[in-house]
């Protein structure tokens, strides 16, 4: 089958973020179709820009055939990013032609996180007599509504909604990364029998071969840890706002009389204010690091701001990457799913609630090394059977009818 997947920031092993468009084509074409990925080349999220010569560039990379459209630069989410955003659709209007030509009696897949590209979509899908599939990852025009404080009467939210409609309308089916989403799709035009939901996912056999020795910085603070007789809780990933990391260094201040050292590795703008914060509140147990691709710890913590749109489920790479690791997951997230109950791989707490966190911490060194062993070996087991790559790339085929 010929697919074409459009997602204005698809990325890959070569730009970084976003990976999910990559990963799932390269399963496809190990499966012997032949896809073609349409992208922007800007994009707030990729490492590095892909090198464009004028509108469009194509590129390969391990089978997959990039088309790189040519996009106006930006920073932040003001005008700049609008602009850069109708441009891509506007590209893809232009070259719908060429686009077409990938896609023959095939399949379209419609995943820019915001809906603007289900109107071309749905054109080319018709002269290529494909079928047309939207891909969902966050709920636009919701997500700008309730995080940005945007009005739902603004110009801009009101052509998001008539995108959205348009394509739970308009699709063949519907995927969702989020998954109690379809309520409110079926609010919006989506009919019966459309929704399908597939995770986010990774690349188990990549993930391994990943796997490097700890560098010294970091084995050293976890060395100095272990000599002084203390569990190890580690978060790792981005420290800013949404991360909710106030919280974390509070549990630290609960539990500083005990033997547990916590470790927060990574990078991002709260990351001087949470070490003045342990400075001013003279914590000795609270160790801050770079960013490294794996970490050894006895407890992994993940925590979100308090947050209505996760209502409708959350999927994020950090808890699968957790899970992954095989070690006991703390939680501090309200969403209207929970993979670390459903898995048995530890514990979720309320959100913004360091006294819940602690308790959390409490408790699992309380529990056994076997015990904490067994609940880490149920998140491996869970993300192997549910959240491999091969297994979504199945799933997603199946949707296209290609399986």
């Amino acid at each position: 089958m010929q697919i074409l997947l459009i997602n204005h920031y698809a990325g890959s092993l070569r730009h970084g973020m976003e990976y999910r468009p990559f990963y799932l084509a390269r399963e496809w074409v190990r499966r012997g179709h032949s896809v073609t990925i349409a992208a922007g080349s800007c994009s707030h999220v990729r490492t590095v820009a892909p090198a464009v010569k004028g509108d469009v560039t194509e590129e390969e990379i391990e089978g997959v055939r990039y088309l790189w459209f040519r996009t106006p630069g930006y920073c932040g989410n003001g005008v700049k990013r609008a602009v850069n955003m109708f441009a891509f659709t506007g590209q893809l209007l232009r070259h719908r032609k060429l686009l077409a030509s990938r896609c023959r009696d095939g399949a379209v897949i419609a995943s820019s996180t915001y809906p603007l590209d289900a109107f071309p979509g749905w054109r080319i899908a018709r002269a290529a007599k494909a079928r047309l599939v939207f891909e969902v990852h966050d709920l636009w025009p919701l997500s700008p509504i309730e995080l940005g404080g945007m009005s739902p009467s603004h110009p801009f939210i009101a052509l998001m909604s008539r995108a959205e409609n348009f394509a739970y309308k308009h699709a063949d089916a519907v995927v969702s990364m989020l998954p109690n989403a379809e309520e409110h799709m079926r609010r919006h035009c989506l009919a019966e029998g459309k929704f399908v939901h597939i995770p986010n996912g990774i690349d188990s056999s990549e993930w391994l071969a990943l796997r490097s020795e700890v560098p010294a910085p970091h084995q050293c603070a976890m060395d100095v840890a272990r000599r002084k007789g203390h569990s190890i809780v580690l978060y790792a990933g981005a420290h800013g706002v949404a991360n909710a990391l106030d919280n974390l260094v509070r549990t630290a201040e609960l539990l500083k009389e005990l033997p547990v050292t916590f470790i927060l590795v990574g990078q991002g703008p709260e990351k001087p204010r949470l070490e003045r914060m342990v400075a001013e509140l003279l914590l000795q147990n609270v160790v801050f690091l770079p960013p490294v691709k794996k970490s050894a710890a006895d407890v992994l913590v993940i925590g979100l701001q308090r947050c209505s749109l996760f209502r409708f489920g959350i999927s994020p790479n950090k808890l699968i990457d957790y899970m992954m690791a095989g070690k006991p997951v703390i939680q501090a997230v309200d969403a209207g799913n929970d993979m670390v109950s459903e898995s048995g791989c530890g514990f979720t707490v309320p959100p913004e609630d360091p006294a819940a966190i602690a308790d959390a911490v409490v408790r699992l060194m309380s529990l056994s090394a076997a015990e904490r062993a067994d609940m880490g070996a149920r998140g491996h087991s869970y993300v192997l059977g549910r959240h491999d790559y091969r297994v979504l790339a199945k799933q997603f085929l199946e949707v296209l009818g290609a399986a």
